[in-house]
C-alpha cells in the first residue's frame, strides 16, 4: 500500500504524523509527506520514504494558493500512485481534496481521508467567519471518503450539517499521545530541580506554566492579567512558545509590574520535567480542536485550568482540572487560588486526569487508523 500525508507546513508533519510514518512503514507500506519546507526538515526526511515540497501557505487568500499547488498535487498522485492520501491542516486539506476530485471520480482512488484538527466554525465564533467556514467544509466533503475528528462538538456538527455522510464521520481521541513518554515515572527529580534552578525558584515558591504559540487565539494576556489580580508574590508563570506576540506579552509583563515572575522560555525540548515542575497547567485559549499541550500534563499527572470550550471540555470532563469562561481572567485568578490553596486535591485531579489519557495514547491511535484504512480500501 501507498500513503500520502499532506499538511500546510512541515511543523504539523515533524510535531503530531512522524509515528504514523514508522508504524505503517512497518508493516510494510510506503509512506510520502507533502508540505511546504518539508525539504529542510531532517526529521522528515528521514522518517519518510519521500518527501514533496509543496508552494503553498497557511494564509488562506494568499494568491499563491490558488493555481500551482493544485497542478502540483494532481501530478504528483497521478505519478506515485496513492492508495491513500491522508490530509490534515485546512489549507491543504481543502487544496489537495479539489485537486483529487475528478482523480478520484475517474479511477475511484485514491481514498481521500481528512482529519479536522478542529474545524474553523465553533460554538462561540463569530457568525461570518462560521458560515464561510462551515460552507467550505461542506464543499469540500463532497470530496472526502472519510472524515476523522477529535472531539465531541466537531462529530456532532459533522453529522448534523451532513459534511459527509454519517456512516463516514469517525471520532477518534485525538492523533495520539506517546503516554509513557509524558509519565510522571519518565521525569527525574533532577530535571525537575534544574528547572527550578534555572527560574531561581525558591521552596516556597509555587510554579503555573502555559505551553503554546504565542498568538491571539491562545489569550496569553489573559493569564498575565490573572497572575497580576492573584497578586502572590511566591507564584510564578513560565509560558513556553515562540509566536508573533512574544514581544507584545513580554512589554505586558514588565508594564504591570511582573517582569521578575513572568518567565518566557521561548522554544523548549524539555517540556516534560516544565509540566512537572508546576502545580498546574494553563490555557486559556479562545479556540482548540483537542489541545495536545493539556494531553500531555494530564498524562504527567498534573491538573489543567482550561478555557470551557471544545477539546478542552472534551480532556478535562473527567475531573483532570478546572474550567473557566474565555476571556475572564478573573475567574482563572480564582482557579489558580484553588489549586495553590488545595495542593492535595490538586494532585489527586492531576491523577484522575493521567487515568483518563490512556484512551488517548498513540498505540490506540495507530490501532484506529489501521481498521479505518482497511476500511476505505475495502470500499473498492
Amino acid at each position: 500500500m501507498r500513503l500520502l500525508l499532506v499538511s500546510t507546513i512541515a511543523g504539523t508533519l515533524e510535531a503530531f504524523l512522524l509515528p504514523f510514518a514508522r508504524h505503517f512503514r512497518a508493516l510494510g507500506w510506503t509512506v510520502d509527506a507533502a508540505a511546504n519546507g518539508i525539504s529542510a526538515s531532517a526529521e522528515c526526511q528521514q522518517t519518510f520514504d519521500h518527501t514533496w515540497e509543496v508552494d503553498w501557505s497557511r494564509r488562506p487568500t494568499d494568491p499563491r494558493n490558488v493555481l500551482q499547488p493544485v497542478r502540483e498535487v494532481q501530478h504528483l498522485v497521478q505519478r506515485e500512485d496513492y492508495d491513500v492520501v491522508h490530509v490534515h491542516t485546512p489549507v491543504a486539506a481543502f487544496i489537495t481534496r479539489y485537486a483529487l476530485r475528478r482523480i478520484r471520480m475517474r479511477r475511484g482512488r485514491p481514498k481521500v481521508i481528512y482529519t479536522a484538527h478542529g474545524f474553523h466554525f465553533y460554538r462561540g465564533g463569530r457568525m461570518l467567519p462560521n458560515m464561510v467556514f462551515l460552507t467550505l467544509e461542506l464543499l469540500a466533503g463532497r470530496w472526502t471518503d472519510h472524515l476523522v475528528v477529535i472531539n465531541h462538538e466537531d462529530e456532532e456538527a459533522a453529522k448534523r450539517y451532513c459534511i459527509v455522510p454519517p456512516g463516514r464521520v469517525h471520532y477518534m481521541p485525538g492523533i495520539g499521545v506517546d503516554t509513557k513518554r509524558y509519565s510522571p515515572d519518565a521525569v527525574d527529580e533532577a530535571a525537575i530541580n534544574r528547572i527550578r534552578q534555572e527560574l531561581k525558584l525558591t521552596g516556597e515558591d509555587r510554579l503555573l506554566v502555559m505551553v503554546a504559540e504565542f498568538n491571539p487565539g491562545k489569550r496569553h494576556r489573559d493569564a498575565i492579567h490573572a497572575l497580576r489580580s492573584l497578586g502572590r508574590p511566591n507564584v510564578h508563570l513560565a509560558f513556553a512558545g515562540t509566536g508573533p506576540l512574544l514581544e507584545p506579552m513580554k512589554h505586558m509583563a514588565e508594564t504591570l509590574g511582573l517582569a521578575g515572575k513572568v518567565h518566557f522560555l521561548g522554544f523548549r525540548k524539555d517540556i516534560p520535567a516544565l509540566v512537572r515542575a508546576s502545580v498546574a497547567t494553563v490555557l486559556p485559549s479562545e479556540r482548540e480542536g483537542l489541545p495536545r499541550s493539556v494531553m500531555e500534563s494530564l498524562c504527567l499527572g498534573i491538573p489543567v485550568i482550561g478555557s470551557n470550550i471544545r477539546g478542552i471540555r472534551d480532556l478535562l470532563t473527567n475531573g483532570g482540572g478546572l474550567l473557566i469562561g474565555v476571556g475572564r481572567p478573573h475567574e482563572l485568578a480564582q482557579a489558580m487560588a484553588w489549586v495553590l490553596e488545595h495542593p492535595d486535591e490538586a494532585r489527586l485531579m492531576g491523577e484522575r486526569g493521567r487515568q483518563h489519557m490512556a484512551a488517548y495514547d498513540i498505540r490506540n491511535i495507530l490501532a484506529l487508523h489501521e481498521d479505518l484504512y482497511r476500511k476505505a480500501l475495502n470500499e473498492g
